[in-house]
């Protein structure tokens, strides 16, 4: 038997600032500052990855490549 199932999109449960805040103390906890940097993209995500790049008047497109997992933000 086959099950279809989804990969897990941590950003869509991001709706409040207490779940961000808690979301990035615990990240960067328990998974030092690489953990934090892959939180801050799925919070920006979660935001709007548009929208922050706006704010941070940079390209949407440098923006995902800063906050992925491999990127130097």
């Amino acid at each position: 038997m086959i099950k279809n199932t989804k990969k897990f999109d941590v950003s869509k449960y991001l709706d409040s600032p207490e779940a961000i805040k808690e979301y990035l103390e615990i990240m960067l906890d328990e998974n030092g500052i690489e953990g934090f940097q892959r939180a801050l993209g799925h919070v920006a995500k979660a935001q709007g990855m548009t929208e922050i790049a706006k704010k941070a008047n940079v390209g949407r497109e440098s923006l995902y490549k800063s906050l992925s997992e491999t990127g130097k933000p």
